[in-house]
């Protein structure tokens, strides 16, 4: 059995990693992983809004029974410390470094050991639940060394319908944001 250290590395994206993961990766193969639900519930100040006007970006919350599609990423193994280093700080702002199981289907795995980010209400960006129309309100007015906030939602949304992945919480949102834009 290889070692922790010598095993190959998974990072498992549900986010803006699952358009664009900017990192050399060997393979990316589209999954999920088990007992998570996916939220617009954490604050951008660093990529898709500044500080005192903070963006909207995905968190993970536990959630049993549940499950979050996205994409996993095989790290080249060359790459495997600059990977880290580069998402420790793409996910500065509240993240911090899980493991989790991310499956092709309930009895196939494609990684058992998968990194991934998870921003937790402690952190200090952290903006916890609202109204859909209100988030999306803030989506739309965001903006941030990343690009525009709604380009973020949307571009989510289109990647998971691309994958034939269905989030209620992210269609719901990315249809607000799509009204308010018109």
């Amino acid at each position: 059995m290889a070692s922790r250290d010598t095993a190959p590395l998974w990072v498992f994206g549900y986010g803006s990693l699952v358009w664009r993961p900017a990192f050399p990766h060997r393979r990316r193969e589209a999954g999920y992983v088990v007992g998570w639900k996916r939220r617009f519930w954490q604050g951008s100040t660093d990529h898709r809004g500044v500080p005192g006007a903070p963006g909207r970006v995905v968190t993970l919350l536990r959630a049993p029974g549940e499950r979050v599609a996205g994409m996993a990423y095989e790290v080249e193994p060359a790459a495997r410390e600059r990977v880290l280093a580069n998402l420790d700080h793409r996910e500065q702002g509240g993240y911090a470094r899980h493991e989790a199981t991310v499956y092709r289907t309930p009895n196939d795995a494609v990684a058992e050991r998968a990194l991934i980010y998870v921003a937790t209400p402690d952190n200090a960006n952290y903006l916890g639940p609202a109204p859909v129309d209100a988030i999306a309100r803030q989506v739309v007015a965001s903006r941030g060394p990343s690009g525009p906030n709604d380009e973020y939602v949307l571009a989510l949304d289109d990647a998971l319908r691309d994958l034939g992945a269905d989030d209620d919480h992210v269609r719901e949102l990315a249809a607000h944001v799509r009204a308010l834009r018109r």
